[in-house]
């Protein structure tokens, strides 16, 4: 798997709480946050309030092998209450893409959370551009990492939902 294209990886839930309740906690990005192994904190960069179409934050990170870095996301879905979702620097050409997926089933909600790598340059570009044999080691390794993350968003999320 290559960088450029544009790998996802995802996950799904099913939920016992209404979609609307699920809701709640996805488009809080600052849940979102605290639930992450990486991200230290996010801000939205024109003050408080609900999410939007168009509206932006910073995200400031932190992995092992990088160091600390900020980005800045924006809202780029938000459809109360079936889909909220992200693009992370540029809107037409973003690192990263993250979505929330919620549909109704049997009195609860099934929740998809997906993420595609790319094909904006990252920081993983500066490592694939060093060591251009390994990037299919170097993708690899990263989607590992983002599945294991959405793997523990989703159970966080279920877990708060059932149990408020």
């Amino acid at each position: 798997m290559r960088y450029a294209d544009g790998p996802v990886v995802e996950g799904s839930v099913h939920v016992a709480a209404p979609p609307e309740r699920v809701w709640e906690l996805v488009s809080d990005i600052h849940l979102i946050a605290s639930l992450s192994g990486e991200v230290r904190s996010v801000e939205w960069l024109d003050g408080d309030g609900a999410a939007t179409v168009g509206r932006a934050f910073r995200g400031t990170s932190f992995h092992r092998a990088v160091g600390e870095w900020s980005t800045t996301s924006r809202i780029v879905s938000c459809e109360e209450p079936r889909a909220f979702g992200w693009d992370v620097e540029d809107p037409q050409n973003p690192s990263a893409s993250w979505r929330f997926e919620l549909t109704p089933r049997d009195g609860g909600t099934d929740l998809r959370q997906w993420a595609r790598l790319g094909p904006g340059p990252s920081f993983l570009c500066v490592a694939i551009e060093r060591m251009p044999e390994k990037e299919e080691r170097i993708v690899a390794g990263r989607l590992r990492e983002w599945q294991a993350g959405i793997e523990a968003n989703l159970a966080a999320i279920k877990e708060r939902a059932e149990n408020p």
